[in-house]
């Protein structure tokens, strides 16, 4: 599993428009993009949004994100007149706990 986390830096007078924007966007993925095991939007306003979305592998995220997939978030068409600065991504694999 690979974990992703999508961090926007949002404009704080345009937080609660994005916020509802995205959840609105990203409600139906997991019935469109085959390997996405879960997703969840946190919130950490005034300006904070992380997209986390937790995936069966790589061969879904290039389906999903493109063989770019490590370095370039996917952004959404007209998401950037919400942001402050460019999306962030990173990427985790869970450490079993022995």
């Amino acid at each position: 599993m690979i974990i992703r986390i999508s961090e926007a830096q949002v404009r704080p007078e345009r937080f609660e428009a994005f916020r509802a924007w995205i959840v609105d966007a990203v409600r139906d993925w997991p019935e469109r993009y085959e390997g996405l095991i879960g997703h969840e939007v946190l919130l950490a306003p005034p300006n904070s949004l992380l997209y986390v979305s937790r995936w069966r592998g790589e061969e879904d995220l290039v389906a999903y994100a493109g063989e770019k997939w490590r370095e370039q978030p996917v952004q959404l068409p007209g998401e950037e007149e919400y942001l402050l600065a460019p999306l962030q991504v990173r990427h985790f694999t869970p450490d079993p706990l022995d």
